[in-house]
């Protein structure tokens, strides 16, 4: 199953990236999970929940908030690792990762 990611920054600001059934082959839970808690380290994320407990889906918007517009505007190989990972431990055909409006649909 390959999958779709959008990542929307608001004001018509969409950026998507499909992502093959190859490549989601070779993720795995592990990797996928140690990949956004590496990011979210060296973005220097702040959880937005005030107890600091930082959920899945917590961590998908905060690295895609930190990591900046930039990198999924240019389509660079970190925003494809991004897409890949979020749709890998999501399981869905299709992922909205929502940063404006702080929600993933």
């Amino acid at each position: 199953m390959s999958s779709e990611v959008i990542v929307a920054f608001g004001d018509n600001k969409e950026y998507e990236f499909r992502i093959l059934e190859s490549d989601l082959a070779t993720c795995n839970k592990d990797q996928a999970m140690n990949w956004f808690d590496d990011e979210w380290e060296a973005l220097e994320c702040v959880p937005t929940h005030p107890m600091g407990k930082v959920l899945l889906l917590d961590k998908i918007l905060g690295v895609a908030r930190y990591g900046g517009e930039k990198r999924f505007a240019d389509g660079v190989e970190w925003a494809r690792v991004f897409c890949r990972n979020a749709a890998f431990l999501l399981g869905r055909p299709a992922v909205r990762v929502d940063v404006a409006e702080n929600r993933i649909g």
